[in-house]
């Protein structure tokens, strides 16, 4: 789309950087919804997106997109987030009927999961994010007079700050099996960040907690530049993905988790595109190549 303003990337709340990318997730998800064959189903997601005047025309239905699912951006690329939050969905939801009996989500942005989800009573949900992300969110959450299902607790702060002593504060116990889930977060954090909360969520758990996060494994991300992906969401509604990614080494942090005991497995979208039988297939110069989810889990003394 020409003329489109410069990227901002520091902006505190949904209207720019990382934030937007927090809207563009909403309205895949919200297209997600409105299919007949969905995979996970959010009421909230569209009223984020009709709230930001940052995505002002954004789809919110595969049936308002021109191309419908021929479209890099609102076909494939909102359909692999559909498929992310399905599978992230039944981890939390696996993992808490298991032992954990707190949810930390790390980077929340505009997850919902806390209203969505059946979960069990006694559970306590953080959201952890920066302040802004977090204010718009209640903000459009307060006017749809939503209420979570359970006990839900907003930690604001910049997970590139002191977020550990904020975390405790807000209620975190330590000495309880707790859930962990960063969700298209590490990519755009430093090598050396990305290694400190690792490590923080090991020293924070119990035994019988469990981790998820999303990695990307390309040496050079700019190699798929000009990937229909990439290049569509930059063309059409002015993220450039690429920018805000992270551009140093990347830790192994599935290694660093399976070296301090935890057990990890590492799947590629594909696989659970296979397993559901809906969601992207890999295609060339294809920018989720190198897209992988990790699922660890810390054993029992």
């Amino acid at each position: 789309m020409a003329g489109l303003a410069p990227q901002r990337t520091d902006v505190d709340g949904v209207e720019g950087g990382v934030g937007l990318t927090a809207l563009l997730v909403a309205a895949a998800r919200a297209v997600e919804t409105h299919r007949h064959d969905s995979l996970a189903q959010d009421a909230y997601a569209e009223h984020f997106v009709r709230a930001a005047p940052a995505c002002a025309g954004w789809p919110v239905r595969i049936e308002q997109v021109p191309d419908g699912d021929d479209s890099p951006l609102w076909g494939r690329f909102a359909r692999y987030f559909g498929l992310r939050t399905r599978v992230l969905d039944d981890f939390l939801l696996g993992s808490v009927r298991a032992d954990a009996r707190q949810v930390v989500l790390l980077g929340a942005g505009l997850d919902t999961r806390a209203f969505r989800l059946d979960w069990p009573s006694d559970l306590v949900v953080f959201e952890v994010d920066r302040a802004g992300v977090l204010a718009f969110k209640q903000r459009v959450l307060t006017d749809l007079s939503a209420s979570p299902k359970v006990k839900r607790v907003a930690v604001p702060v910049d997970l590139r700050a002191g977020w550990v002593t904020a975390l405790t504060r807000a209620g975190f116990d330590a000495a309880v099996p707790s859930v962990w889930l960063a969700e298209g977060l590490l990519f755009y954090l430093p090598g050396p960040a990305e290694t400190y909360l690792i490590d923080t969520v090991d020293r924070l758990t119990a035994g019988g907690s469990a981790l998820a996060f999303e990695a990307k494994l390309e040496k050079d991300l700019l190699a798929y530049h000009d990937s229909p992906i990439y290049t569509v969401t930059r063309e059409e509604i002015g993220i450039d993905l690429l920018r805000l990614f992270d551009k140093g080494p990347r830790p192994d942090s599935a290694g660093d988790l399976a070296a301090k005991g935890w057990s990890t497995s590492m799947h590629t979208p594909f696989d659970f595109t296979r397993r559901l039988r809906r969601g992207p297939l890999p295609e060339p110069n294809d920018a989720l190549e190198g897209n992988r989810w990790v699922f660890a889990h810390k054993p029992r003394p």
